[in-house]
């Protein structure tokens, strides 16, 4: 990334803003009694706040960027022109959404031909928004933030979305090796991150627009972010976020070794 032109500050700007939207249009159906949980093939949780959400992002999006492709969880994905690429999570953390836990978040990211261009973490209930444009660093409510500076893996905190799916010895290695291990996880275990928080969030199973904001965001804040294999990438089906100088230890740590 380190030769890719910088991300437009004005378009950076346009992303919060618009995932600042959509957020906001999640909180009328937050903790609402009247709100209806329906169930996806995959059997994942879906309301219409989640369609919602995306479809006002789709719609600002391509009035703004009608060349740009856009991806999303609950629509077919566009097809566009320009070399760009929005991804939409209209809601991470449906599950929480639905119990009333306000750790969900609405996800923003867009990529082009040099990879992550910028992300956004909207956590509308909270309320706070973390972003990042590539080479313009990464802000917690408009203020600079940045990774921890923790350098051992002993009381190093580690979140995650689900703890059931590590590989088989994986959670008892990082546990004997003196990490806290938590599950504040979801989007807000990235955010964590990047504003250091804790030193890593681990999603064993993610989606591309589960993670597509990380690599932009964590690396903007310092830290680094890959799937748990290692590799630089947004789209190996998994996530690990750290500040960096933990990763190499988290990897092997989650390797059960």
């Amino acid at each position: 990334m380190s030769d890719a032109p910088d991300c437009d500050p004005a378009l950076l700007d346009q992303a919060v803003a618009l995932a600042r939207m959509a957020g906001e249009s999640t909180l009328p159906y937050f903790r609402s009694i009247e709100l209806e949980v329906e169930h996806k093939h995959d059997h994942t949780p879906v309301t219409v706040a989640d369609r919602n959400a995306e479809a006002l992002l789709r719609r600002e999006l391509h009035a703004l960027y009608p060349d740009d492709a856009i991806v999303g969880e609950e629509e077919a994905d566009k097809a566009g022109t320009s070399g760009r690429t929005w991804i939409i999570d209209p809601i991470d953390g449906t599950k929480a959404f639905t119990h009333g836990v306000p750790l969900y978040s609405t996800l923003l990211a867009a990529v082009d031909e040099h990879g992550p261009l910028l992300g956004v973490i909207c956590l509308p209930a909270l309320p706070e928004t973390v972003w990042a444009g590539r080479g313009l660093g990464c802000f917690l409510e408009g203020e600079r933030c940045h990774v921890s500076d923790h350098d051992d893996v002993v009381g190093a905190y580690v979140t995650a979305s689900a703890l059931s799916n590590w590989p088989d010895g994986a959670l008892a290695a990082t546990h004997d090796a003196g990490a806290f291990v938590r599950t504040w996880g979801d989007a807000y275990g990235y955010a964590l991150v990047a504003t250091g928080r804790v030193e890593a969030m681990v999603d064993h199973q993610a989606a591309i627009w589960d993670v597509a904001p990380m690599p932009v965001i964590i690396g903007e804040a310092g830290g680094r972010f890959t799937d748990v294999t290692g590799v630089d990438t947004h789209e190996g089906g998994s996530g690990l976020a750290t500040n960096g100088r933990l990763h190499d230890r988290f990897l092997d740590l989650l390797a059960g070794s």
